[in-house]
């Protein structure tokens, strides 16, 4: 082996001189290559090159950079923009003769070739930067022999042969890793220096090139005593080629400031946020919109250069953040609050508020996005539900506490209300303004639990809920019997979705995040609008109305609606049991928004805190910090927007009946046809004898909505007035003594007139 070694050593050192200097212009290497592949045919051709990594940049609505992202800080610039002095200290340290050689320095490289063979390394490097181009090019992961340096010298030569100079150090500067996850010169010159590559300086060039050789060990941040010794190497160099005064140099090689923490652009954001990192989930796991497989996807975010625009209403993201910090007392341990804002015509998510900050390691959950029992804000569906299967606002529904309902789930274990707000049979909308458990919790069933979930699915349908097990994976919207007080957890991009197909006259549009994205080569992904009628426009607006009265008459009464009342609006409050969950879900034409307010980590009482106490809260409720910070939003967010309403609601098409719930409410009618005798004559004079009470008899109620029903229209049961309405499990009220006034009609087959709604609920 040692022999075989000598005689090639002494066989390329005669090849060498035999050649001499003079085949610098054709280069020795390539002959020597040339004569390695004598055998075959086909000529030496070099592919082109790879596309470079990209950053790709987020703009909000307005076009303001809000973020980007990247896996390699590759930021691909033009050569013409680098200034010369930059170059001129790069050149002086990696490559003084660039513009004159044809790729290869033949002195370096012959001595890098003995010098290897020597050793049987690779540790003489003496490359052109052309050779390091191809190097990084084509070369990757071969072994680093003595053919590896032909090669590399080789492929430098045909490279200089189909690009010019300017060319390739263009892909030099933006190729070269000068550590701190920087590629190329402009990455450096931010990671550095916080500043663009166009506007450095000779010394700040000077340094970044004396990182290049080796950019971990050189690293400032990291290794301040070498980094200065390899810095004052080169600066040492910058003098000795005449760059700047020799004396100047050593100088600035000993008291210039080395980087001691990378840097972004002062004028670059660079704080993830809730927002932003949800743009990278939707982009990633929740559409297809940059490839149909993952790999694909995660090359065209962060190395693919494209630009993003989203939905983001940065002024509206402002706002909200800063109701939060308005309304709700700081330092209150444990309790946070999330909210979301679509613009309500399109479903564009134009604000979204995900607790107290993005924080890597720290606060990483969006609580916008995260479910949570809903409590009455879950009534806005139900409520759509039965309207949209023609219930009216003046309809008639029972409320009275304790009730005990039907389980469709376990039948054996019937579902019970026993605290909270009772109310005798009432209006719905008086129902739904003092947010009545028991009265929605029998409306669910009455409407039936499989259609109000089926409602729910489309009114409040997004990428994060879908219906589709597959991708919502464990999540789901079960037919609770308990569904009316909250048992379904939803988020408050879900709740806001509900809100805005109710506001936007029946026209769902899912929740969306990205207007347009462009690309190096066009335009990639345009958002269409693609709406559905989940609910009839009639159905929606009369919802609406019934909605108004929670913020004028209702749960929500103590806001007083917007703009003190001048601006049309509408919501629902809700608290779960123990007051553990509080949220507010309230709209205008314009924008939609719901709020939480809960402990992320538990299912915390919110109740005798101290620092709620403090301002006079004492129990969270959806009519307390929710709506306060909906308010103290949604006032400023329609600054300079007119005060737009829906459409009047129409006219009722029937007279008020009863809504009831078949096999927990019974029926029953009075005899001859529901009316009392008529009293016989009398003589003149007589007083005539007492109405004879009207005897009723039990009559079949029918049954309640199959569970395979899911028809929206499909009707609700109900009876006209005149039929007596009694709780199953009570029996039939026996009729009453006569009297000599005409009794009053039964409670339960007439509508009340309204009363004031409690001073708490929902």
């Amino acid at each position: 082996m040692r022999a075989v070694t000598w005689l090639f050593k002494m066989t390329l050192v005669v090849v060498v001189s035999g050649l001499g200097l003079a085949a610098v212009t054709v280069g020795i290497v390539p002959c020597v290559v040339e004569a390695l592949h004598a055998h075959e045919e086909t000529a030496i051709s070099l592919p082109p090159f790879s596309s470079l990594a990209q950053r790709t940049y987020v703009y909000d609505a307005a076009g303001n950079e809000i973020a980007f992202f990247e896996r390699e800080n590759s930021q691909p610039i033009s050569v013409s923009l680098v200034p010369r002095p930059v170059i001129d200290a790069l050149l002086a340290v990696e490559d003084t003769e660039f513009y004159q050689h044809h790729g290869v320095n033949l002195r370096s490289l012959v001595r890098a070739i003995l010098a290897n063979v020597e050793s049987g390394t690779s540790r003489q490097g003496a490359s052109t930067i052309t050779q390091q181009v191809v190097k990084l090019e084509y070369l990757s992961g071969l072994e680093r022999d003595a053919r590896y340096k032909l090669l590399q010298a080789r492929y430098a030569v045909l490279l200089e042969r189909t690009m010019s100079k300017d060319q390739i150090l263009e892909r030099y500067l933006n190729t070269i890793y000068l550590g701190n996850n920087a590629y190329g010169i402009q990455a450096a010159a931010e990671t550095y220096f916080g500043k663009e590559a166009k506007d450095l300086t000779l010394v700040e060039g000077a340094f970044l090139a004396g990182l290049v050789r080796a950019p971990s060990t050189y690293d400032p941040i990291a290794n301040p005593e070498r980094s200065r010794a390899r810095f004052r190497q080169v600066m040492d160099r910058i003098g000795e080629i005449g760059l700047m005064p020799a004396a100047e140099a050593e100088r600035l090689g000993r008291e210039w400031p080395l980087p001691e923490k990378t840097q972004r652009s002062a004028a670059r954001p660079t704080a993830r946020t809730y927002f932003s990192e949800t743009v990278k989930d939707f982009l990633l796991n929740r559409s297809n919109i940059l490839g149909d497989d993952e790999q694909t996807r995660v090359n065209a975010l962060f190395r693919g250069g494209l630009k993003i625009y989203t939905t983001l209403d940065s002024n509206l993201q402002a706002l909200a953040e800063q109701a939060k910090r308005d309304q709700l007392p700081a330092n209150a341990t444990g309790i946070e609050a999330a909210m979301t804002t679509l613009d309500t015509a399109t479903g564009a998510v134009r604000a979204m508020v995900g607790g107290a900050g993005f924080q890597r390691g720290v606060n990483e959950v969006n609580l916008a996005l995260r479910p949570r029992q809903t409590g009455s804000s879950i009534k806005i569906f139900i409520l759509a539900a039965a309207v949209e299967a023609g219930a009216q606002p003046d309809d008639v529904i029972d409320g009275t506490l304790p009730c005990t309902l039907p389980n469709p789930g376990d039948p054996n274990d019937p579902f019970e209300i026993t605290s909270g707000v009772s109310k005798a049979p009432a209006t719905l909308q008086e129902m739904t303004w003092s947010s009545i458990n028991c009265a929605f919790a029998r409306l669910s069933q009455i409407v039936g639990l499989n259609r109000v979930v089926d409602t729910t699915y489309r009114m409040a349908h997004s990428p994060y809920l879908t219906g589709d097990p597959a991708v919502d994976g464990a999540r789901k919207i079960e037919p609770f019997a308990s569904y009316a007080t909250g048992a379904n957890e939803m988020s408050s991009l879900d709740m806001a979705a509900g809100g805005q197909t109710i506001a936007n006259h029946g026209l769902h549009h899912d929740p969306y995040f990205v207007e347009r994205i462009d690309g190096p080569n066009g335009l990639v992904y345009q958002h269409e609008l693609a709406g559905v009628q989940v609910l009839t426009p009639e159905a929606a607006d009369t919802t609406v109305d019934i909605l108004k009265g929670v913020l004028t008459r209702g749960t929500a009464r103590r806001v007083g609606g917007l703009d003190g009342g001048n601006r049309p609006s509408a919501g629902k409050t809700g608290t779960q049991d123990n007051n553990s969950n509080a949220w507010f879900v309230g709209f205008t034409p314009q924008l939609t928004t719901a709020v939480w307010v809960g402990d992320p980590k538990a299912y915390t009482p919110m109740v005798n805190i101290p620092e709620f106490n403090a301002v006079g809260v004492g129990k969270v409720q959806g009519g307390t910090f929710p709506v306060l910070i909906w308010k103290a939003f949604m006032e400023p967010a329609h600054f300079g927007q007119p005060a737009i309403d829906w459409p009047a609601p129409p006219p009722s098409p029937r007279r008020a009946a009863r809504l009831f719930l078949p096999g927990n409410e019974c029926l029953a009618r009075a005899s001859g046809g529901g009316q009392a005798a008529p009293p016989a004559s009398t003589p003149e004079g007589e007083a005539a004898p007492p109405p004879a009470a009207p005897v009723y008899r039990a009559v079949d109620p029918g049954t309640t909505i199959p569970a395979e029903v899911l028809d929206p229209e499909a009707p609700l049961p109900s009876v006209a007035g005149g039929v007596l309405v009694y709780n199953c499990a009570r029996g039939l009220p026996r009729p009453p003594a006569p009297t000599t006034t005409a009794p009053a009609a039964p409670a339960e087959t007439a509508a009340p007139q309204p009363e004031a709604p409690p001073a708490s609920g929902g």
